[in-house]
């Protein structure tokens, strides 16, 4: 059981830096409970709860972590009043950013979902709207004001001028 968890977190970290310092750089997990299904794949922590390996972190109210029918880590889903997700990526100045009530990062697809009351920073930049799409390797922000049993959000962005 131990084993798992240390992988679940470790994969979960893995794929949001390509840093070498930041895969190799202790899990540290706080939350006030853990529910482990390991058949179901499944870790499921509650209670303020603040992942952080190198330059990751995920914070939320609760965070479950779901892995695939092979073992690794395909989802991450933190949600609360403000769930966070912060990546400082290696070639970057500046974080990314990213808030909402749910936060759900894909990993093989290195794709982060900001649902209700969205919000992304990078470089200045300011994204804000009901749902945001982030593909990581891409950079690239997808923005769309309807959220799912919610009045639609309006996108709003500011974008810093090219230096």
């Amino acid at each position: 059981m131990k084993a798992f968890i240390r992988t679940a977190l470790f994969a979960l970290a893995v794929p949001l830096s390509a840093a070498a310092q930041t895969s190799q750089a202790p899990v540290e997990v706080e939350a006030d409970r853990l529910d482990l299904d390991q058949r179901a794949g499944t870790a499921v922590y509650s209670g303020n709860v603040n992942i952080r390996q190198g330059n990751m972190q995920l914070r939320g109210d609760r965070v479950e972590i779901f892995r695939n029918d092979a073992g690794e880590l395909s989802r991450a889903i933190a949600t609360g009043d403000r769930a966070y997700l912060r990546n400082q990526l290696e070639d970057q100045d500046a974080p990314m950013e990213g808030w909402g009530k749910r936060v759900i990062y894909h990993v093989s697809e290195r794709r982060v979902e900001l649902i209700d009351q969205a919000e992304l920073t990078q470089a200045g930049d300011k994204f804000t709207g009901g749902r945001l799409e982030y593909f990581i390797d891409r950079e690239v922000v997808q923005a769309r004001s309807d959220v799912s049993g919610s009045e639609p959000q309006r996108i709003r962005m500011t974008l810093q001028p090219a230096q």
